[in-house]
Order: C-alpha cells, then structure tokens, then sequence
C-alpha cells in the first residue's frame, strides 16, 4: 500500500499539516491502517526532496502546511488512473513455510497447517465481526471503512481456501514419500535459474 502516493493524493485536495494528514488518511480508510506521524513527517520529506510537496508557513498555532507541486498533481493522477501491479514472485511466507515442511523429512506438516487453518480461521472471524460494528453503514467513511475490510475478509477466505486445497494435496501423498534429503550433488557457482517467470 503507497502511503506516499494516498499523502500526496489528499494535498491534491488542499494543503495540509502532518497530524492533519494522518487525520485524513484515517478517515479515508476506515482507520484500518494506522500510521504514526512520524512516517508522515518522513514521507513528506521525501516528497519534498523529490520535488512533489513545499513546505508553507506556520500557521499562528504553529502547524507548518505542506502543499502539493504540479508535479505532484501530476503524479497523483497517474497512480489514480495505472492498475496497482502485484508482484508476482512468490515471497508469500506461508507458501514458502509449508512447502519447506512438506518436504523435510520428520515435520508433521498436517499440524503445522492445522495450526495456520485455526490462526486463519480466527483472521477471518475478527474480520467479520469488525464488518458489523452496529452502526449505520452509510456515508463515506463507513464506506471508505468497509471497502478496506471487504478486500481484508475476501483476502483472508482465500487464504482458507489455499490451506483445504492444501491439506487435500497433502493428503494423497504418503509423508515419507514427500521428504527430500540432502542433495548430494554440489550446485554451481552463479544465480540458480528462476522458474517464477515460467509459471506466470
């Protein structure tokens, strides 16, 4: 998630001062994703280092109000209008944990994922009841609110998902039969060729 990108954004709308921002960041994402102002204070230096944000005047109580350059404008309206691109390396560590354990020999690897499915499980369950807080889901910030919850919930059901998919793959195969020893092979000097590309 860009902070700098949504920061720059509202100044789009007007300038504003750092414990404003992160008032405005929160109102704009349902509070679902805190930020301390100090990662504000940093990222709007680096705005203005990179030409995208200057820095106004104090105001009589003392709050300095940054406002957006036409750089900045312009910047802000590429992100809005380009797709967010998702990496598509497979650095995921869940993915990464299981299929390490599935191929050790000695893991108990339907434990481990019993452990994530009950966590996942649990993810999912606080998800929801912090979908349906009472009150009334009307106006923008509700809506800004549950917007980010929905992709957290939708998020968190796949994840379930993958781990019963999981668990059924793990299941047609014998645990001995998926340990993998030692190679004794020595691998070359030099970058292993990478097969992520191949898969996307």
């Amino acid at each position: 998630m860009s902070v700098r990108q949504s920061l720059l954004a509202i100044l789009d709308q007007g300038p504003c001062y750092g414990y404003q921002l992160r008032h405005e960041f929160d109102r704009r994402t349902g509070s679902t994703w805190p930020l301390n102002v100090g990662q504000i204070y940093n990222t709007l230096e680096r705005l203005e280092r990179d030409g995208l944000v200057r820095r106004g005047d104090a105001d009589a109580h003392g709050h300095v109000y940054w406002e957006i350059t036409d750089a900045g404008s312009t910047e802000v309206a590429q992100w809005l209008a380009s797709p967010v691109v998702r990496p598509q390396a497979t650095r995921d560590e869940l993915a990464i944990k299981l299929a390490v354990a599935a191929t050790l020999p000695g893991v108990d690897v339907a434990a481990a994922l019993r452990a994530q499915r009950d966590a996942s499980d649990l993810t999912l369950k606080t998800l929801e009841d912090a979908r349906h807080p009472g009150a009334a889901d009307d106006g923008p910030e509700a809506l800004a609110r549950s917007l980010v919850l929905e992709s957290m919930i939708f998020a968190a059901e796949a994840e379930v998902r993958w781990l019963d998919h999981t668990a059924q793959r793990l299941a047609q195969h014998p645990q001995h039969a998926m340990a993998l020893e030692l190679a004794t092979e020595r691998p070359k000097r030099g970058r292993p060729t990478t097969r992520v590309a191949a898969i996307a």
